[in-house]
């Protein structure tokens, strides 16, 4: 039997949304320190998820706060009747508005 340790049912993607809707200021670095990747892993998943319309990013400031785009339908085939929302929701326990 595998050691149950050496994955995850989420991506890293799915981890930063997590992080990110239990706290929408949270720096890169804290981000990248919670989920275990480097803050340019983080970097470039924040690119993706904008770039999927999944998040949007704001000034704030000298921070950025981020917004989860809860209405945005997940990618895959199997889970596309589904959005983000349900899925952050469902994971974190956050209710995103």
């Amino acid at each position: 039997m595998k050691n149950s340790s050496s994955w995850t049912l989420l991506s890293n993607h799915g981890h930063v949304l997590v992080c990110i809707a239990n706290d929408p200021h949270m720096r890169l670095r804290d981000v990248a320190a919670q989920v275990g990747i480097t803050e340019r892993a983080v970097q470039r998943i924040i690119l993706d998820l904008e770039q999927a319309e999944m998040l949007r990013r704001e000034r704030e400031g000298r921070r950025n706060r981020y917004r989860i785009n809860a209405q945005q339908p997940l990618r895959h085939a199997l889970e596309q009747q589904h959005t983000v929302g349900e899925l952050v929701e469902a994971v974190s326990g956050c209710k995103l508005k």
